[in-house]
């Protein structure tokens, strides 16, 4: 089967003329012979490929591929950079190593916030790992620690996974403490530092309390957790 559909067709003694030969060509447009519709398509008078016709084998043995929803997966990313050179572009909104990674630096976000804590706080472990609570403490408060207001931290972490936080709390000169602790709205103890749970705070100075936070199940967390004084 032709692969092109004339655009003239000449019967037998048909004399050419220019208009016709030119018009064998301009006019000429691909059959479906020309395409596999499985990575190409015709649209219009031109071949194009189909959404999803390039498969990994057709960039390079052991090449990448991607899931339905854009992520990538590929063995390595070498001397080449991802979006620019410059440190405010070009970041992943999340990056997954299976093996082992070198870091030669890195820049952490924190949150730097005026809040007074005091009753229920929401932590919003999407937005960093740090936060800093500028203004005095006004209350005991209990922590809720979630993946965001959209999202739980179950299903952001999956069992095995980890999490490291650490809030800084400035004290004025009656100081508060964290009283209760919660993931996702629910009640966990946490194992203190030293064995005892904090019943104060520490007076004019900040206390920072650090957090691990061991996924081992459906909505199942081990909780490991001390306070700080740094004046």
């Amino acid at each position: 089967m032709s692969v092109l559909s004339k655009g003239t067709t000449f019967a037998t003694g048909d004399a050419p003329t220019a208009t016709t030969l030119n018009n064998l060509v301009d006019n000429a447009t691909f059959t479906s012979a020309a395409v596999d519709e499985a990575t190409t398509t015709i649209s219009g008078v031109a071949i194009i490929v189909r959404d999803g016709g390039i498969t990994p084998a057709k960039l390079s043995a052991g090449g990448p591929s991607w899931t339905g929803g854009g992520a990538l997966t590929a063995t390595s990313i070498q001397n080449t950079s991802i979006g620019t050179s410059t440190a405010s572009s070009g970041a992943f909104t999340t990056l997954s190593a299976s093996g082992t990674t070198s870091i030669y630096e890195v820049l952490e976000k924190a949150a730097i916030s005026a809040t007074s804590l005091t009753g229920t706080v929401n932590y919003d472990a999407l937005a960093g790992a740090v936060l800093y609570c500028t203004s005095n403490a006004s209350g005991n408060w209990t922590l809720n620690v979630r993946g965001d207001s959209g999202n739980t931290l179950n299903s952001v972490m999956a069992t095995g996974d980890s999490l490291s936080l650490a809030i800084l709390v400035t004290q004025g000169s009656t100081a508060y403490y964290q009283s209760g602790f919660q993931i996702d709205g629910s009640s966990v103890t946490p194992k203190w530092a030293g064995g005892t749970a904090p019943t104060a705070g520490n007076a004019s100075s900040v206390d920072a309390y650090t957090i691990t936070i061991f996924k081992t199940g459906s909505a199942t967390f081990t909780v490991f957790a001390s306070q700080t004084k740094f004046a």
